[in-house]
């Protein structure tokens, strides 16, 4: 008997009263899930995961149009009155959401979080006993009770998705559904939280249903996997049997972008990049590497931002110390025209902060910035402003970064308004002809549409259209791939890579995917609790890693195996 069985289901959203027929975003889906058992559902973005998901807890709009069944334990979830609902939902199956901090009060406590998720459920428990049961999930994650009394926002991103896997585990469900828990982390918290999940499913005899982009690791840690590509389940079958002999086209090309990113990259003998005998780089462990012979883009000198922390009056009497964060401590590297330069470290390591230091967003606490020759450190802001065209960045969510209530065609060309480089008429020719150059054709087409109307990689091709629109220089790109499936980060890096050549770009390029790092670096910088510990070119990072946290980043990448 089948814990969890999804037959014939179809699931369209809301549409318009004048569409000839129903978009169905779920197209004639079927699944079966046993007790104890991991399946991974992986596809593109669009491709209907999510909906899928959060069907199977009826969390989706109640105007939503559903044919099919979903039965769980034998019983139809969609028979289910609010009352045994709100039961089922916790006790029954639990869901991890992507990103944790848009699902926890900012003002309340992690103890009050899982406290108030237990009584809802449990109101007959004394205090105590809430309180020993959620301090025993809270350890089970790995979070010391000593944390009961902090707040989300003193978490770091990897111990914030710990919380949010304690309030999923509280009830003790029979089936876990995560929802990319780990896209936002860095490879190290990301293996942990997996490996956390896994055992914990194996301890209690869970289901877990892993919805993911990421390949590799669906491949090490789900005994079978589902490929879902236009609403539909294409195949389905033993993990390794599909990684290793994928019969659907699909599957095939899934495989193949992922394996083509995880390649070392042929890049070097295409466009051989020219080291010669100029100034002497260093790597974290000491040893020499060729650098270029070109005058450096980016010189950044012993850069140190630091954070105090906050107290009241009575414990700075007290103490008589100032207690500090060293974000970025004392880092120094050099950037040259048409490198790219990855960035690579755990969350929490100071990359973010690094480059918002760099831009000038965030100011420095000491230490110099020179761009194109200049100390940015030192110039005043109107000056800062026109340097600033020259540099530019791409974030991680292109979709948190457009405006939702305006267009493509004035997202794009809101920069240029800025800084005073276009009228109207011009603008508008310009974002055209960006529209073409970033691949949004037929770009009229896309100029009118809004960030809603778009997938996941046609939204970051924007936000890149809406960087390079000024002619910058130098483009920081933080984590710009890491929220794409593998076939479009195969698209986006692809395109970045073209744009480099054609537009004379540099790239510092922060991520936390190590395949991705390898496959588009020249260099790769690793840092560790705000410092760089090690930096040199990439092949010699991966083959001959010198400092003992780039070994431990390295040993925790998921690999696509296939043969």
């Amino acid at each position: 008997m089948s814990l969890l069985c999804v037959q014939n289901l179809r699931i369209a959203y809301p549409h318009s009263p004048s569409a000839a027929k129903l978009n169905w975003a779920v197209d004639n889906v079927c699944l079966s899930l046993d007790a104890g058992e991991r399946l991974g559902l992986v596809g593109e973005s669009g491709c209907g995961k999510s909906t899928l998901g959060r069907a199977v807890m009826r969390l989706l709009p109640a105007s939503t149009h559903i044919e099919g069944r979903i039965d769980f334990s034998e019983k139809s979830v969609f028979d289910l009155t609010p009352a045994q609902l709100r039961h089922f939902r916790g006790e029954a199956v639990a869901l991890v959401f992507q990103d944790p901090m848009t699902r926890l009060d900012p003002l309340m406590t992690i103890g009050q979080h899982c406290l108030e998720t237990l009584k809802a459920h449990q109101p007959l428990l004394s205090q105590q006993q809430s309180k020993e049961k959620v301090i025993e999930t809270l350890e089970a994650v790995e979070i010391p009770a000593s944390r009961w009394f902090q707040y989300p926002h003193e978490f770091s991103g990897g111990m914030r998705q710990r919380v949010a896997i304690a309030l999923a585990l509280l009830l003790e469900p029979k089936l876990i559904v995560a929802d990319e828990p780990t896209t936002s982390l860095d490879v190290t918290v990301a293996a942990q939280i997996l490996r956390e999940l896994t055992r914990l499913c194996r301890e209690r005899d869970m289901a877990l249903l892993l919805i993911s982009h990421d390949l590799a690791m669906v491949g090490e840690y789900c005994d079978r996997l589902a490929v879902m590509y236009g609403g539909q389940i294409v195949e389905m079958g033993a993990t390794s049997a599909i990684l290793q002999q994928p019969q659907h086209e699909y599957t095939r090309s899934l495989l193949e972008a992922a394996l083509h990113i995880q390649a070392v990259s042929s890049r070097d003998q295409k466009n051989p990049r020219r080291w010669g005998d100029g100034e002497m780089g260093r790597r974290g462990d000491g040893e020499n590497f060729q650098a270029p012979i070109d005058r450096p883009l980016l010189r950044v000198r012993n850069l140190r931002k630091y954070y105090s922390l906050e107290s009241n009056f009575l414990q700075q009497l007290l103490t008589k110390e100032n207690k500090l964060i060293k974000a970025v401590d004392d880092v120094s590297f050099e950037l040259y025209p048409g490198e790219v330069l990855g960035l690579v470290g755990e969350s929490g390591c100071g990359k973010s902060t690094l480059s918002r230091t760099i831009l000038q967003l965030v100011r420095p606490t000491s230490g110099n910035v020179e761009f194109l020759g200049q100390n940015l450190t030192k110039i005043e802001n109107y000056y800062l402003r026109l340097v600033r065209r020259q540099m530019q960045m791409v974030f991680q969510d292109p979709h948190a970064c457009l405006n939702p209530l305006m267009t493509v065609g004035e997202s794009i060309a809101d920069p240029l308004f800025i800084h005073k480089l276009a009228n109207a008429k011009e603008a508008r020719v310009q974002v055209i002809q960006m529209l073409e150059r970033v691949g949004l054709t037929p770009a009229i087409d896309y100029y009118s549409r809004y960030p809603s109307d778009l997938s996941g990689g046609q939204q970051q091709r924007v936000a890149i259209a809406r960087a390079l629109i000024t002619c910058p220089s130098l483009l920081i790109c933080d984590e710009p791939v890491s929220m794409l499936d593998a076939s479009v980060q195969t698209q986006v890096l692809e395109l970045m890579r073209e744009l480099k050549d054609e537009l004379n770009l540099t790239y510092l390029f922060i991520t936390h995917d190590l395949s991705v790092a390898r496959f588009f670096c020249d260099r790769i910088a690793v840092m560790n609790s705000g410092k760089i510990v090690e930096i040199g070119i990439t092949e010699a990072i991966f083959t001959n890693p010198q400092h003992p946290y780039t070994q431990t980043l390295l040993k925790a990448a998921p690999l696509l195996i296939t043969n």
